[in-house]
């Protein structure tokens, strides 16, 4: 596979993937087309590793997937693991949402997740998520429904009514964030209700032929996100700008490494939900999702332990590329640069779980790959995010080396990444996976 096909196809995977729900659909389609076997957590396994095409994936939540390719003994020889994420920092619907305020329906939406929330005013913004539904023969269903087109917007105050907007304009998350959807019909004062009726026209057209007509909405789990299509940009068309690079980029390119890896070695890609608001949860990284997993397929136990032992995680999310108007904050010798490769993140505390025997490892896959590699330790009077890495490694016991592509205005609505460096990424953890 080259550049250019490479990164055709994760546009297109973050373009069909507004919430993590249209993510793990996306990475379903592609498996099955894969021959890759859906597994049930409801249903007895039949997967022994050691027997040539066991290519299976497992989701929980409809938000987190598991996909695994085993071809020898799992004990002896552990299992070679990618992770990442699915979800990303939203504006999430809540379950009353309707606001009239003089003559205009606007909705009250949620922050998720650490939101850079200035970029997302004066964009054009769509609305996607998981509907629980009860259908005309009174069974609960589910779907997934995506309105495609722009909806809604923030409107900005005026540059006229609030002259220090440029100098301290501060945002509140619960009043300065609902965004207008319409005006309101003449003489009606209010929309109670309306936005539930919206939903229930919306499943119903988008339903398949052999979907029960919806008959009444029972919950939501709804997320806006800016219609702007992700994009190769810049003067050498160096750059890749889009929402959910963090951490779609990842998810897309472990998968496409698994899709494309020779079975060989045992490999597993994981991807889990709520990574943006620490993991716990049952479909999130501190959840018991890969640990039941793993469980099964090498009867737990003293099994379990063994395989770790011989088996190692590269927990994949985004970095934050060295900024050029912001160069102070970061560590003079550990700044990355876009399409530069990977980065491996240090971090002494822990926040990120790379030590140096596993650092040593992805330094040599690297190598192997032809690929460049840089490192990242943040400065030593800030504050250090985490990633999966930490939770993983100390549930696990497995070994684990935190890497990530180097990304500007990272929580953004839109981030800007390398052209090349998803790429690089993609060779090394295909080279990890033969």
């Amino acid at each position: 596979m080259q550049n250019e096909e490479f990164v055709k196809g994760l546009l297109d995977f973050i373009k069909r993937s507004p919430t993590p729900f249209h993510a793990v659909q996306t990475m379903v389609e592609k498996l099955e087309n894969a021959g890759f076997k859906r597994l049930s957590e409801k249903e007895q396994w039949d997967v022994k590793s050691g027997q040539v095409d066991q290519a299976c994936f497992v989701t929980r939540n409809d938000s987190s997937i598991i996909a695994f390719r085993l071809n020898q003994p799992l004990v002896e020889h552990g299992i070679r693991m990618v992770g990442a994420h699915t979800d990303s920092p939203c504006l999430k619907v809540k379950p009353n949402p309707e606001v009239t305020t003089n003559g205009y329906l606007q909705l009250g939406v949620e922050v998720y997740g650490g939101v850079l929330l200035n970029p997302w005013f004066d964009r054009d913004l769509s609305l996607a998520g998981r509907i629980s539904y009860l259908d005309e023969q009174g069974q609960l269903g589910q779907r997934l429904i995506d309105w495609e087109k722009a909806i809604a917007m923030i409107p900005s105050l005026a540059i006229h009514l609030d002259r220090e907007a440029n100098d301290n304009r501060k945002i509140n998350k619960q009043t300065d964030l609902p965004p207008v959807l319409m005006r309101l019909s003449e003489g009606i004062e209010t929309y109670d209700g309306y936005f539930n009726a919206l939903l229930l026209e919306m499943l119903n057209r988008q339903g398949t032929a052999d979907d029960q007509k919806a008959v009444k909405i029972l919950d939501y789990e709804l997320s806006f996100y800016d219609v702007q299509a992700p994009a190769v940009i810049g003067l050498k068309d160096e750059f890749i700008a889009g929402a959910r690079l963090d951490n779609l980029l990842s998810c897309y390119t472990g998968l496409m490494a698994l899709l494309d890896s020779s079975g060989k070695q045992n490999a597993l890609l994981v991807c889990t939900d709520h990574e943006e608001v620490g993991s716990s949860s049952t479909a999130g990284a501190q959840g018991n999702f890969l640990q039941s997993v793993l469980g099964r397929l090498c009867d737990g136990g003293e099994q379990l332990a063994r395989m770790m032992a011989s088996s190692l995680l590269i927990s994949a999310d985004n970095a934050h590329a060295i900024h050029p108007n912001y160069a102070d904050r970061h560590e003079p010798n550990h700044g990355p640069i876009i399409n530069q490769g990977p980065v491996i993140k240090m971090n002494a505390n822990q926040r990120y779980a790379t030590n140096s025997e596993t650092g040593a490892l992805f330094k040599h896959w690297c190598e192997l790959a032809d690929v460049p590699v840089q490192s990242f330790v943040v400065r030593s009077d800030m504050g250090c995010g985490s990633t999966i890495g930490p939770i993983t490694a100390s549930d696990l016991g497995v070994r684990t080396v935190d890497v990530g592509v180097p990304t500007f205005a990272m929580h953004s609505i839109r981030e800007l990444a390398g052209n090349l460096d998803a790429f690089y990424l993609y060779r090394v953890l295909n080279r990890y996976f033969h």
